[in-house]
């Protein structure tokens, strides 16, 4: 099973580089279009991928997890921040999705600042 994700995953991060730097580069725009056409296709495909799975037995569990975890997986993450979003407002549960977004946005920029601020550190550092 393993295997099945890590070949998903490696072609799924090897679309998201590819796809992504050309759309980038022919919209010319300042904001990253790539990257938000990226999460939009990857949760439209992910959601595909499960709704179709869970009520059919036209995949096999290696297939599945190739495509959903792997190739999504590899694709962009936030297809499956954006499903478990979905199944917990599908499943009545809006607080805790609307705390899941809000803590997944928030903690994840506080995350990236936080790492940004410690290699600036250690390069400043290395630079002594």
């Amino acid at each position: 099973m393993l295997w099945y994700v890590m070949l998903g995953s490696a072609l799924g991060g090897g679309t998201r580089y590819l796809l992504g730097t050309f759309i980038q580069t022919r919209s010319g725009a300042i904001f990253p279009v790539g990257t938000l056409v990226i999460n939009v296709t990857g949760s439209l495909l992910l959601g595909f991928l499960v709704r179709y799975t869970a009520d059919s037995s036209a995949l096999s569990p290696e297939s599945r997890a190739f495509l959903t975890v792997g190739l999504c997986g590899g694709y962009t993450t936030f297809s499956t921040f954006t499903y478990e979003t979905v199944r917990l407002i599908q499943d009545g549960d809006w607080p805790r999705a609307g705390w899941y977004v809000v803590l997944s946005v928030v903690v994840s920029l506080a995350g990236a600042f936080l790492g940004m601020g410690l290699a600036h550190q250690l390069l400043e550092l290395r630079r002594r």
